[in-house]
């Protein structure tokens, strides 16, 4: 059988989608559905299950030899299950057998949703040609993942790289997560649109109390929202320095909804890098935007399966 194509879904808490993907990262058949996340686990799996059924009818279905799922985690590779925090129905919840048993058993690999966004970006992006990367993804959360020597590097349960929860305030505020003053609870979109909020800050006629709001508003010279961004920029900063440091990394990808603020997110997280990463061999730390836009989990995903068949076939 000719196998030059892999399916790919990419999983997360408003969009179901899915794919099948060449091996030079082009997307040749796709399909979608709402996810629906307050509904029970048999439910969300149905929508997952909608969508495999339009890439089964395909003709090229029949290419492909391997599926890669970049899912909102936790994920447990090492299972094969996911537990997203926005899909309450999915606890543990067995995803890698209902999936493969969907599609007809092809080998199945499950990365979280970080993790695939490195991959498509190390791939086809903004880490493309780099052997050491760290690569982020900034909005309602802050997640991310790593390539290390030139490999995507997932760990034992397809985590590693989740920078959002390395606490960079130690008496800092409680995060959702357990701990103390974590990177997310200072740099996501919500908690920038929070601390604006508490800080004084109003939003236009329009009453519209986003982070792109406030980025606006930062764009505009408001004091307040300017403020909020360079409390998040300085977050990310340490949290990228200490990766640098632990790994040495030579660029940072900042992707996500908040990365659209551009450089008014930008500009004080490469200052703010001056001031955390000083040591000599994490001084040349690059700091770029993703490239990779919607389509990057797909195509991670894609990654991720297609290095999944080459191990297979160097076995």
């Amino acid at each position: 059988m000719h196998t030059d194509l892999v399916a790919a879904l990419d999983i997360g808490g408003t969009k179901i989608a899915g794919a099948l993907v060449d091996g030079h990262g082009q997307i040749l058949v796709r399909s979608q559905r709402p996810t629906p996340a307050q509904r029970d686990g048999e439910t969300v799996m149905r929508a997952v299950e909608e969508v495999l059924g339009e890439l089964t009818a395909s003709p090229l279905w029949e290419r492909a030899g391997a599926l890669g799922i970049g899912s909102a985690g936790p994920v447990d590779a090492s299972a094969g299950t996911v537990s997203p925090v926005n899909v309450p129905g999915w606890r543990d919840y067995p995803l890698v057998r209902r999936v493969r048993q969907a599609a007809c058993g092809l080998p199945v690999e499950l990365i979280g949703d970080g993790v695939a966004i490195t991959a498509a970006e190390h791939w086809q992006g903004a880490a493309r040609g780099h052997d050491n990367a760290l690569c982020m993804v900034v909005s309602t959360g802050v997640g991310g993942g790593l390539v290390l020597n030139g490999q995507l590097h997932p760990g034992p349960t397809g985590n590693a790289g989740h920078i959002g929860h390395i606490s960079v305030d130690l008496d800092g505020d409680l995060c959702p997560c357990g701990s103390r003053g974590c990177v997310e609870r200072i740099a996501s979109g919500p908690n920038i649109a929070r601390r604006a909020l508490e800080n004084g800050w109003r939003p236009g006629p329009d009453g519209d109390v986003s982070a792109a709001a406030v980025a606006e508003a930062a764009r505009f010279g408001d004091p307040v929202a300017t403020a909020s961004f360079q409390r998040a920029a300085q977050a990310l900063a340490a949290g990228i320095a200490a990766t640098a440091t632990l790994v040495e990394i030579d660029i940072a990808v900042i992707g996500g909804g908040v990365a659209k603020a551009g450089d008014v997110l930008l500009t004080p997280l490469r200052k703010a890098l001056g001031d955390y990463a000083t040591l000599s061999f994490v001084q040349r730390l690059a700091v770029a935007p993703a490239q990779m836009g919607t389509d990057a989990g797909l195509v991670g995903a894609a990654a991720a399966a297609l290095a999944k068949r080459t191990d297979a076939a160097t076995v």
